[in-house]
């Protein structure tokens, strides 16, 4: 029996690996994740652990740059630009990029383009605007949903902070009909520094990441595996079924 939950209340996809993101009203769910999500990382030069990937946590400044695509492109496009947070726009696979990143990184870096995407933990994040709203309410401030990075952002029908825990193990599908897209929620979202960035300036906020651990042992949203592939769009009800009842995957 699937339960309805709620809707969809806003879609990012992030083009670039700790970049920008965009707010959708539609995208394509395809097995690894949206389309044209995080196809694009910087990778560090000469590093030669397993992940040599550039992100914010260790440069902040790099959320403050902003993938562009072709005014006349498809939607789908990868970006042909950043701009920077000093306004200049530069091609996204030039040499003037990678040395402006580099130099206030302190070392090298060049872009990369992965066919599947450059994921942390898995291809797609969810999270309940309830739970950001509790989470800024315990840190003391009004917090952009855009800290959390996540591609889904869900409107509950019953108002609960990190009731995404309960959805761990369990499907979640989007839209009417038996061809809905959906996922396998398959694990809690561990927070890392990231969410202390206010995505408009960088500066820092620590009291965000210490209102997670107080409350939810540093976890908030879920993760997910796509199980179907579809159409995502705001306003779309948002169904749950739980892991000891017969899989939506198939």
């Amino acid at each position: 029996m699937r339960l309805e939950i709620g809707q969809v209340e806003a879609i990012f996809r992030y083009p670039v690996k700790s970049m920008g993101g965009e707010r959708l009203e539609t995208a394509n769910l395809g097995w690894h994740g949206l389309d044209g999500d995080r196809r694009l990382a910087l990778r560090r030069l000469g590093d030669r652990s397993g992940f040599p990937w550039l992100t914010a946590t260790k440069l902040p400044e790099l959320i403050l740059f902003t993938p562009l695509r072709c005014e006349n492109g498809d939607r789908e496009d990868l970006p042909t630009r950043v701009r920077t947070p000093d306004g200049k726009e530069m091609p996204v696979f030039g040499e003037d990029l990678a040395a402006a990143i580099g130099g206030r990184y302190g070392s090298p870096v060049e872009m990369m383009q992965m066919r599947h995407g450059v994921f942390d933990d898995a291809s797609i994040s969810v999270i309940a605007s309830d739970t950001v709203r509790e989470i800024g309410r315990l840190a003391g401030r009004s917090l952009d949903v855009r800290r959390f990075r996540p591609n889904i952002v869900v409107k509950l029908l019953r108002a609960a902070p990190f009731q995404e825990d309960e959805w761990v193990g369990g499907v979640l599908s989007f839209g009417e009909g038996d061809d809905a897209p959906a996922i396998t929620a398959t694990m809690r979202d561990l927070r890392c520094a990231m969410v202390n960035l206010d995505p408009e300036s960088a500066r820092p906020a620590p009291e965000v990441m210490k209102a997670i651990v107080g409350a939810n042992q540093n976890n908030a949203g879920v993760y997910g595996a796509v199980t179907r592939a579809g159409r995502l769009a705001v306003g779309q009800r948002i169904f749950f079924r739980a892991a000891s009842e017969k899989s939506e995957g198939g």
